[in-house]
């Protein structure tokens, strides 16, 4: 028989794992919060609990080619950019991106923590665009590489 408790993640356990996360390209990126699917073992699926401060942003103005990815706000509000458009989110409102996806991004310009779910997919190949950083990532497995955008050349027949 298995062991129970390897299949749940209890309140006081998920506040003990907190950690501060932050996207390196970002200075305004800041969250706090458990990789709640990690935890407990899923592979193909993220589920993640997030809280962001006063001021703060989630990560970087992005879209995936091949990777869904979906947000349900639980508390606070939000300025949601999405495809370069702001939109005000709050409790109850959920977001999905589905493939390919438009350029997304999430900030925090009020005066109470942002706290919400967000998930995806986590196959083993995507493609991230980082449309106003000219940058391109490209996922393998457990291999990210980077790539400028403006360097990029278009691939086709040899011409005779």
């Amino acid at each position: 028989m298995a062991d129970t408790k390897q299949f749940v993640l209890q309140a006081s356990e998920i506040a003990q794992r907190e950690e501060l996360f932050s996207h390196p390209w970002n200075p305004k990126s800041q969250l706090i919060g458990v990789q709640l699917s990690r935890a407990l073992g899923l592979k193909r699926t993220a589920v993640s609990i997030a809280r962001m401060p006063p001021g703060k942003e989630s990560f970087v103005y992005h879209s995936h080619r091949h990777e869904e990815e979906w947000l349900y706000i639980l508390s606070g509000r939000a300025i949601a950019e999405i495809d370069g458009e702001e939109l005000e989110v709050g409790p109850g409102d959920f977001i999905a991106f589905p493939t390919p996806s438009v350029p997304h991004h999430l900030k925090n310009p009020f005066d109470r923590d942002l706290v919400y779910l967000m998930g995806g997919e986590n196959r083993e190949f995507d493609i991230a665009d980082f449309p106003r950083l000219g940058k391109r990532m490209v996922k393998s497995g457990e291999k990210f590489e980077v790539y400028d955008s403006p360097n990029a050349k278009p691939f086709g027949p040899l011409e005779t």
